[in-house]
């Protein structure tokens, strides 16, 4: 338990560092600097299927915010947190669940790529490896679990304007955590799966345009 608020406080410290100083680069650098912010649905996916616990197809929210630096045309990186909330599907044994992860991502542009498609529309590609922060709330609320996981997702953007696009992001976060969960076993709800999820947000480059997704 003790591990797991120590996890969760180092998430958030380095999260505000990032931001912190990409508003302070964005003075000088800020066309190539991106807030992106999105909310849509989640799906956890539990390793183990024979516990008598399992969620619903679809929760809600899926909470995601990040920030985004182009290197180039095509290539950068992002730092983004999520959060998601999910609950026992009829039938399962009732729980709900926190689901907490912080990516590191390499991004790509197939704007050189995908060619034939209308200038305002832009496909993002994003992957790379993070820490994923489970806690499951009631009863259960003391078997929290921390994890490895590897996130690789899609954007599809749509430009409003010269600083600000609208998109919609699938993405998938893989469990590197096993299947073993505690040793010794604990009783109730407990969760390293994976988690699918599909969200509609915002992209608003901080100034400029010269990367606009």
């Amino acid at each position: 338990m003790a591990t797991y608020f120590k996890t969760q406080n180092l998430v958030w410290l380095l999260l505000l560092s990032l931001m912190t100083t990409s508003l302070c680069v964005a003075q000088r650098d800020v066309e190539q600097w991106k807030l992106q912010v999105s909310l849509g649905f989640n799906n956890p996916i539990d390793v183990v299927d024979d516990d008598e616990y399992y969620s619903e197809y679809v929760n809600f929210p899926s909470i995601n915010i990040g920030v985004q630096h182009m290197f180039s045309e095509n290539f950068g990186a992002k730092l983004d947190l999520g959060y998601n909330r999910s609950k026992s599907a009829e039938g399962s044994k009732d729980f709900k669940l926190n689901y907490t992860r912080i990516n590191a991502q390499l991004v790509y542009d197939f704007k050189d790529v995908f060619t034939f498609l209308p200038a305002p529309i832009g496909v993002v590609g994003h992957a790379g490896p993070g820490v994923t922060m489970t806690a499951p709330l009631g009863a259960d609320t003391n078997n929290t679990y921390a994890y490895p996981n590897f996130l690789g997702g899609l954007e599809v953007h749509y430009r409003l304007s010269e600083s600000l696009s609208v998109f919609i992001d699938g993405s998938y976060a893989l469990s590197l955590s096993g299947k073993r969960k505690y040793d010794p076993v604990v009783d109730g709800y407990s969760f390293n799966g994976d988690l699918m999820y599909v969200a509609v947000g915002v992209s608003l480059s901080l100034s400029g345009c010269n990367y606009c997704y």
